[in-house]
């Protein structure tokens, strides 16, 4: 009988593909996985593996630096966000049909913060991808999600690890996954002259993306790069401290923890560099796990 999981993922934007890896290796070594709780990107890889299409997510993941990647931004002159979000769901929409949480083979939950009402805001029921875009909707980025009294954002803002929201069932194992660690990042091998490809095709993506952004917003360059760096390291710095309370007060089983500095928050076209350091990270956590039967935490 295989040993059952209660996989828990956290947010980090584009870090959170290494939970990608990270499914693959406990599925792999003969794991199941019996329930699912993630908060913004954690959200959405949970998300979409509950819905039996990692697969598909993934081999879409690892063309976005072949594609237009920023053919997919919708702006908006909106001030509550810079991104609507719209263009990027519909192609996930294209790629998978939506369904009901209650749908779904294995109990699924998704975390938001509504800051109307100040609280925390638990999807576990109704639509899926309703769910992801309520927990991925970053603060000054994407447009929040307006509900009848209420108006939603990360859920990172309030509970980057929900260890509280996982369904547990008899004889499971605890697994957390945090990829926003405090550890030396340790990158999988590749081939030097393919990074560099990588990087210099993002780097021509990203000068479009800010040419249209000034625009739209004219005014100070400099001034726009710092505002959104502090907006990144702000909610870093909410994500990491509240995890770690959290991390005091329930005892994982098994930790992997990826480090906060294996990439930026929007590096997607690292798609397959992080899907494999979150593999890597897995397999020796895994390996303590079995020769020690204790918690990782990689330091």
């Amino acid at each position: 009988m295989k040993q059952k999981v209660a996989l828990v993922l956290s947010g980090g934007g584009a870090r959170g593909m290494a939970h990608i890896g990270v499914i693959e290796e406990l599925e792999s070594r003969g794991y199941q996985i019996a329930a699912i709780a993630g908060t913004s990107m954690g959200a959405l890889v949970g998300g979409v593996y509950a819905l039996g299409k990692m697969d598909v997510y993934k081999e879409w993941l690892c063309t976005l630096d072949k594609m237009k990647v920023f053919s997919m931004v919708d702006f908006t002159l909106s001030g509550e966000g810079l991104l609507r979000g719209d263009r990027i769901f519909h192609i996930m929409r294209e790629l998978m049909d939506d369904k009901n949480i209650e749908e779904l083979d294995i109990p699924f939950a998704a975390i938001s913060a509504d800051i109307l009402n100040r609280r925390e805001v638990v999807f576990n029921k109704g639509s899926v991808m309703e769910a992801i875009r309520a927990s991925i909707a970053i603060p000054t980025v994407f447009t929040p999600v307006r509900t009848e009294d209420g108006l939603l954002v990360d859920g990172g803002v309030v509970n980057n690890l929900p260890i509280d929201h996982v369904q547990r069932s008899p004889d499971d194992i605890l697994v957390v996954v945090d990829v926003n660690a405090p550890i030396p990042v340790e990158e999988p091998e590749i081939h030097p002259e393919v990074r560099e490809h990588r990087h210099s095709r993002y780097r021509e993506k990203v000068k479009e993306f800010y040419d249209h952004l000034f625009h739209l917003h004219p005014g100070d360059h400099e001034h726009k790069f710092n505002y959104f760096d502090v907006i990144n390291k702000t909610i870093n710095m909410i994500t990491y401290h509240s995890g770690e309370r959290l991390l005091e007060k329930y005892s994982p089983d098994i930790l992997v923890r990826v480090s906060h500095e294996s990439c930026g928050t929007y590096d997607f076209y690292k798609a397959e560099e992080v899907i494999e350091l979150g593999r890597c990270s897995a397999a020796k956590s895994l390996a303590a796990y079995k020769s020690k039967g204790k918690i990782n935490v990689q330091e």
